[in-house]
């Protein structure tokens, strides 16, 4: 792992790596799973230990089936760190991982891994394949009180296009 220098070409690179790190969050917690299929080569491999492994067409039936038990989710890429060499590149990604139980009772926050790999196909980085690991997590009672208070200042947050992001960022479209 090198500091000393980068070429404009690796900074682009890591540049367009991070944004389709931080769009796959999105499109997760947004439910946007056209989008979410978008951010993967038709050859991807996903792994998820023993809840899943298959393809990108696979994860995405999965994971939009998974993600239907929570009211809100949120995934924050925390640290990312990418190696690149020309058109192939690799990634650990740190993230913090919040779900919401659908009755609104339980808070699951997770803190997990997604170890990428990516590749640069016509010009474009998706991902080739993420395996994930998980480094810790904690379940507690949701505070309906806290939701209450913060939710009279602002809008709540929704999954899928009712959320406000879709109606102010009219720049990201689907």
């Amino acid at each position: 792992m090198g500091f000393a220098h980068s070429s404009s070409h690796e900074l682009a690179a890591r540049d367009c790596l991070l944004r389709l790190v931080n769009t796959y969050s999105r499109a997760c917690d947004r439910r946007d799973f056209n989008l979410l299929r978008s951010l993967y080569h038709d050859d991807a491999i996903e792994e998820h230990g023993d809840m899943f492994t298959g393809s990108a067409d696979e994860y995405v039936e999965w994971v939009a089936s998974a993600l239907s038990n929570w009211s809100a989710t949120a995934h924050y890429v925390a640290n990312a760190l990418f190696e690149v060499r020309g058109d192939y590149a690799e990634g650990e990604i740190y993230k913090i991982n919040y779900h919401r139980t659908r009755d609104e009772t339980e808070e699951i926050v997770t803190g997990s891994r997604s170890l990428d790999r990516y590749e640069r196909r016509g010009g474009e980085w998706r991902f080739l394949g993420r395996s994930v690991t998980l480094d810790w997590a904690e379940q507690r009672p949701a505070s309906a009180k806290a939701l209450e208070s913060f939710a009279a200042a602002s809008p709540r947050g929704r999954a899928g296009r009712d959320d406000l992001s879709y109606s102010k960022l009219t720049l990201f479209g689907t």
